[in-house]
């Protein structure tokens, strides 16, 4: 059964996800969503393993203090949060804005992370949808308020509800208008607004990890894609593979940016045979990662001399 509780971090509340038992698994969602975006692929997994899926600050049901919600931030958070449940080390899986936590935790954090799964991941290059382009520009606060309205609310959901009774089901677009709406009030849009300005300009994705990928080269990664995704293209899927020696790839035919909402079989059994047959990164990729930094350090020493 997976159960919802809080813990409380710093004054500020946590709500997080968790259930089963076994190897742990740490789901990391998207921007504007919460851990109600594993709903599906987490009962599929909490026989064989401990899934724990939280609400990142600022997101869903946790607090949404006036704070730093850039990306070190995030993963300083779920650092002090897997103390607390003392849970030594995980499978980190992450979805867009969340892949960019994982890749930030595996690299602030080397000794969690025993491997690295990222969905439709953010971070791996410049290109991002215009709306979120759009929403980084000063002044946008007014137009997200209107887009979140009473009234828009009210005749979204009327729409929903007819289309739902006539038997249509579209769970790519439903989760794009979870996340919307999950945006009417005042403080939800003010930290999406700070979350969103700590990654992305008007000119797309600001923080790439891909100058720093080198350093997981002892942690297994699997990637997974969308071949349809309108949010981050399918490209950035074969940067990272490119990127990552040893890597593996899975693009989802059909499938956009929520593949874990569209194909949760399929992204579950992903997850499930890479954890199963491939071992921990461990403590062999925090003594890559130290060594890795190390020899480019001192490259840039004898350099500088």
């Amino acid at each position: 059964m997976i159960t919802q509780k809080h813990l409380d971090l710093h004054g500020d509340q946590l709500a997080y996800r968790i259930g089963g038992d076994g190897e742990p698994l740490l789901f990391i969602h998207g921007m504007v969503g919460s851990s109600r975006a594993w709903r599906y692929v987490m009962p599929r997994l909490a026989d064989r393993h401990l899934v724990l899926a939280p609400d990142l600050p600022g997101h869903g049901s946790s607090g949404k203090p006036r704070g730093d919600y850039s990306l070190g931030a995030f993963a300083a958070a779920l650092r002090d949060m897997l103390d607390r449940l003392g849970i030594e080390r995980v499978t980190v899986v992450g979805h867009s804005l969340g892949g960019g936590v994982a890749m930030q935790l595996a690299y602030q954090h080397p000794e969690l992370c025993e491997r690295l799964v990222l969905i439709s991941s953010g971070g791996l290059g410049r290109e991002v949808n215009w709306l979120l382009r759009l929403m980084a520009v000063p002044g946008s606060e007014a137009a997200l308020a209107a887009m979140t309205s009473p009234a828009v609310r009210l005749c979204g959901g009327a729409v929903r509800d007819w289309l739902g009774s006539r038997g249509v089901r579209a769970e790519r677009a439903d989760e794009s208008w979870r996340a919307l709406m999950s945006l009417s009030g005042t403080e939800s849009r003010r930290a999406f607004l700070r979350t969103l300005r700590s990654v992305v300009d008007p000119g797309g994705q600001a923080v790439s990890a891909l100058d720093r990928l080198y350093l997981t080269a002892g942690l297994p990664v699997q990637v997974i894609w969308g071949a349809g995704d309108p949010i981050i293209p399918v490209d950035h899927a074969f940067a990272a593979r490119d990127q990552l020696a040893g890597s593996k790839l899975s693009v989802l035919d059909g499938v956009g940016h929520f593949p874990h909402v569209e194909a949760p079989d399929t992204v579950a059994g992903l997850i499930d045979r890479f954890v199963s047959a491939t071992p921990a990164g461990g403590q062999a990729s925090v003594r890559h990662a130290r060594g890795q930094l190390r020899t480019v350090v001192g490259e840039a020493a004898l350099t500088a001399s």
